[in-house]
């Protein structure tokens, strides 16, 4: 019987990864393993697992949603580990993370009882587009660009969960995206303020996203009248998104809830 394999779990506003060491892992069939683990009813249960090792003063990731599909990075994801990261390492303030994506380095700026908070450097957005689409009987008018990971954004439609279960699912499987992309309904409130619900690739609804988050702050600022600092609030909480010249960086937290072995 293969040896158990080390867990931790971790969740930012409730969207939850599961993190296992590289060295755990070998041989295995990591889609399998991530659908088996990330079940909710059947496994332990998480939108996620991050597959990781620490390598010299980085820490490198693989990511799988859970239906077992590869992702590039997740920006609650890296907090999570980011937190794993402090935890080993006593004093740390900087962690860089490689990721497929690119690395990202997340700098500690404070703590709050078991919730570290991180702002994270994401990078810049590529491929900012309009796009008009047909889905589930609807033309829809959206923002496609990239934050590392592919995202659609709708702007200032009805923030309701008939149109996130109807258009959500319809929209990650479009033709007009062929490695699917995450989805994310975002209403501009305030010039500093968006609020959004998420439909993720992989995954389907999310209590929060960082790259949902960070995408739908690029498109509001882009298409929708707001500013590139805003607060974006998703139904497990609110995130900071500023977009500056040398790219989108992205503050909330992240704290570390279990810590066991998969048999």
């Amino acid at each position: 019987m293969p040896k158990g394999i080390s867990i931790v779990k971790g969740h930012a506003y409730g969207n939850d990864f599961l993190l296992a060491p590289e060295s755990d892992i070998e041989g295995r069939d990591l889609t399998a393993l991530a659908q088996a683990m990330c079940s909710r009813h059947e496994g332990i249960g998480a939108d996620g697992l991050m597959i990781y090792a620490f390598d010299g003063s980085a820490v490198r990731m693989r990511l799988f949603n859970a239906d077992g599909s590869a992702s590039e990075v997740s920006g609650n994801g890296i907090r999570c580990l980011a937190a794993l990261a402090v935890r080993e390492r006593p004093g740390t303030s900087h962690v860089t993370i490689d990721t497929p994506a690119g690395q990202k380095v997340l700098e500690l700026k404070g703590q709050d009882g078991d919730a570290l908070t991180f702002r994270a450097a994401m990078g810049m957005p590529q491929d900012i587009r309009s796009v008009e689409i047909e889905a589930a009987g609807e033309n829809v008018q959206a923002v496609a660009l990239s934050v590392g990971n592919p995202q659609c954004v709708l702007l200032d439609v009805p923030l309701v969960e008939s149109r996130l279960y109807k258009l959500g699912p319809a929209i990650e499987h479009h033709p007009k995206f062929p490695d699917r992309t995450n989805v994310s309904f975002a209403k501009v409130e305030a010039p500093n303020r968006v609020r959004i619900l998420i439909w993720e690739r992989g995954v389907g609804p999310t209590q929060a996203s960082g790259t949902g988050a960070c995408g739908a702050a690029v498109a509001a600022a882009s298409y929708g009248g707001a500013s590139r600092d805003v607060e974006v609030i998703s139904p497990g909480g609110s995130q900071r998104v500023e977009w500056l010249e040398d790219g989108i960086y992205l503050t909330g937290w992240a704290k570390l809830v279990f810590e066991g072995r998969w048999l």
